[in-house]
């Protein structure tokens, strides 16, 4: 399966992977901010923006398996720096699973390792009955309080619209196969600890779906990580504070690509 892209930019790969329920777009500041610095990749995963939905269940390991086909398309033999927000993240941990040696860094923006308990799977449950019958507009209409921050909601106006206009785009079918896979995920706590390459963590200090409890304690099982909270964002943090999300990727990495290292030593290795 081919998925939809932008590709900007020369110099080492960073590939950045979206949130539900929206799509590449949601990286705009990013793309014009970085792209001085790197080749900044971002696809629409599969279902979202301009990608078909896959075949088949859709899975964590799926999307991953998608990022990587996507990689040999264009042709990127160089190890990755790969990121992503939210859903976006849950792909990363796959990708670690599955292609660790693809990986130059990861950069995991609140996200969560943890998988669904009872409560969660009820309220994703609850969620894909409402969308296998209202169109998208409606989904995130009932995600907005949730995906961005109170300071935002009070004071950005227009990042709350591009949020709205973004996810209501999407495809109903995207959604509720994404809902099932988020509700399905499996446990990404034990892929922490297998992490081999630097990890900048970074949170909204607003955040109220993975607030930033749960990005310190990854931080903590992460050997060598980064944790960056970034005030007065909620869950979408790259579009509610974008300078200071840029400054802390930008940083992260020229300090991977000026090194020159690839890979990190396992602990006590």
């Amino acid at each position: 399966m081919s998925l939809a892209y932008d590709d900007v930019g020369r110099g080492a790969p960073v590939v950045l992977l979206h949130a539900f329920p929206l799509s590449l777009a949601m990286w705009q500041p990013q793309r014009d901010a970085l792209k001085g610095s790197c080749r900044l990749i971002t696809p629409d995963l599969p279902g979202f923006g301009s990608s078909p939905l896959s075949e088949g269940t859709l899975t964590v390991e799926s999307m991953a398996d998608a990022v990587a086909a996507l990689l040999d398309h264009l042709g990127v033999g160089d190890k990755v720096i790969l990121g992503g927000v939210s859903m976006g993240g849950y792909v990363a941990f796959a990708f670690v699973r599955k292609y660790a040696d693809r990986l130059r860094g990861l950069i995991l923006c609140d996200t969560r390792a943890e998988p669904d308990d009872d409560a969660a799977r009820a309220n994703r449950d609850k969620l894909i009955a409402f969308a296998q019958v209202n169109p998208a507009s409606a989904v995130v209409e009932q995600m907005l309080p949730k995906l961005l921050g109170p300071r935002t909601h009070a004071s950005r106006s227009e990042v709350v619209e591009m949020v709205k206009q973004i996810g209501s785009a999407q495809r109903p079918e995207g959604i509720v196969a994404a809902l099932k896979m988020l509700r399905d995920r499996p446990d990404s706590r034990p892929t922490l600890a297998a992490v081999r390459v630097p990890t900048l963590i970074v949170v909204g200090s607003d955040d109220a779906l993975t607030p930033p409890s749960v990005s310190e304690s990854m931080a903590r099982q992460i050997a060598g990580s980064r944790l960056v909270v970034i005030d007065g964002a909620g869950h979408l943090s790259n579009l509610e504070r974008p300078e200071a999300f840029g400054e802390a990727v930008t940083a992260f990495v020229a300090e991977i690509t000026s090194s020159g290292s690839a890979r990190r030593s396992p602990p006590g290795g």
